[in-house]
């Protein structure tokens, strides 16, 4: 059988691995430059955490996990018979991959709040799976790096968000992002002003749908959702909204003057919007975009999106704040908010765009040759000093032809090559070679140390 790994996983090489981990090391350094703390939860949680965070969409590519054991034992014989999945699933499977890290972090700060520090400010950098359709930038195991606040109101944070999805994206060379911001109270005020309120859901998947199926298909899937025509013709203005920030927000301001809720979306908003004029940006573009939704449950404010317009590609990152989430798992009345990023979407992007020229792949500095067991013990020992010191070293294993092992020096790029004969067992020495220029120098350990280290 031809060996195979399932859709929407992959494999990463070493110089993948390199990239991956320049990113990772870029996000890691601006996360803890904010004062933020990591935390890592399992891959997999009771099924009771997940199902029911994420609307009907999301619950429905959640990757369920099979009891152990003889999992149908336990099945009823009628239910078997009537093959309905939805009712089964409950039985023989309690637990499932986590779908995103954010309702994982809920259940760890309701869990641990006794040992928490609030405000808590964490981060998070872990595989999550999704049971989708595997497209160029959608997999189904993927990484994601999330930073979260809980425990302050503060819009502040909201600012700070901002700033630190500015100040990553600059540090990784992806220059004009777009940071779309939105409030999920603007879109409870439109669903309230236009009779639709008991359809906020319904309405707020249906409108973030708007870029990718146009006005037409939002039109024809709300109606399909049992919103009015006349509700939607109300909403219309949404679709083709423009100006700057502040004139949309003066627009937002004399849609939603008869709702209290959506004012103080508005209110919430002009701060955010205020202070970043005022602060600055280093290179990402700030956008009020009132069609975004992002189709989640438990947003209660401040929604966040990423995009990129130098790549055809989805969002980069998105996120908000979600007052209640903790709630659901008992501890009341704490705010949080949080922003994530497509970790992978953004490894395609640099890739895409060449900003991974500075990655190196990780290779020993020096590799001793090995002509054979007295040689290679001398080497090993000198080996042994070098990485005391810090210094990459490696001995080639076999006592293979000169040839073969300067090719695999060349192969992997190692600059230098250091050559142990009969002769420097006798003086004690080592014949160093740099491999781009060619030239031997032969030195004793104190030097060869000095010459490593510069």
């Amino acid at each position: 059988m031809k060996p195979s790994i399932p859709k929407g996983t992959r494999d990463f090489s070493p110089t993948e691995i390199a990239k991956r981990n320049y990113i990772f090391n870029t996000i890691r350094e601006v996360f803890e430059n904010f004062g933020f703390q990591p935390i890592e939860t399992p891959s997999f949680e009771n099924s009771n955490t997940l199902m029911g965070k994420y609307g009907e969409e999301g619950d429905r590519l959640i990757f369920k996990i099979l009891n152990s054991g003889d999992y149908l034992k336990k099945v009823d014989n009628n239910l078997l018979q009537d093959k309905n999945s939805a009712k089964i699933t409950s039985v023989i499977s309690e637990k499932a991959l986590r779908y995103d890290l954010t309702v994982p972090f809920a259940r760890y700060v309701v869990q641990h709040q006794n040992e928490i520090t609030f405000p808590f400010k964490r981060y998070q950098m872990q595989p999550v799976w999704r049971a989708d359709r595997p497209q160029k930038g959608r997999f189904r195991e993927f990484y994601q790096c999330d930073a979260d606040v809980v425990g302050s109101n503060s819009l502040w944070q909201e600012v700070e968000f901002v700033q630190l999805y500015d100040q990553i994206f600059t540090k990784l060379g992806l220059t004009e992002t777009v940071i779309k911001l939105n409030n999920r109270k603007i879109l409870s005020g439109i669903a309230e002003i236009i009779g639709a309120k008991d359809k906020l859901i319904d309405f707020t998947i249906a409108l973030d749908k708007l870029d990718k199926i146009g006005a037409e298909g939002v039109t024809k899937e709300m109606l399909a959702k049992g919103i009015t025509e006349q509700a939607i013709e109300k909403v219309q203005p949404l679709f083709d909204f423009n100006g700057s920030n502040n004139e949309k927000l003066q627009q937002l301001s004399n849609m939603l003057s008869a709702s209290q809720e959506g004012m103080k979306g508005v209110e919430e908003l002009q701060f955010v919007i205020d202070n970043i004029d005022k602060l600055g940006l280093q290179s990402a573009v700030l956008e009020l975009d009132v069609t975004l939704a992002r189709g989640l449950n438990y947003y209660t404010g401040a929604i966040f999106e990423v995009q990129t317009n130098k790549v055809k590609m989805g969002s980069i990152g998105g996120g908000g704040r979600y007052d209640d989430l903790t709630g659901i798992f008992g501890l009341k009345n704490i705010s949080g908010i949080g922003i994530s990023f497509g970790f992978d979407r953004i490894y395609l992007v640099l890739e895409e765009l060449e900003l991974f020229a500075k990655v190196e792949l990780s290779k020993p500095k020096v590799l001793f040759v090995n002509f054979g067991e007295d040689e290679a013990l001398y080497c090993m020992k000198a080996i042994n000093k070098l990485r005391n010191k810090g210094l990459k070293s490696e001995l080639y294993p076999d006592k293979a032809k000169m040839k073969k092992q300067m090719n695999y020096a060349n192969k992997r790029e190692i600059p230098f090559v250091i050559l142990v004969g009969e002769q420097e067992l006798i003086d004690k020495n080592y014949t160093l070679k740099n491999m781009e220029t060619g030239d031997q120098v032969v030195c004793n350990m104190d030097e060869l140390i000095r010459l490593m280290s510069k």
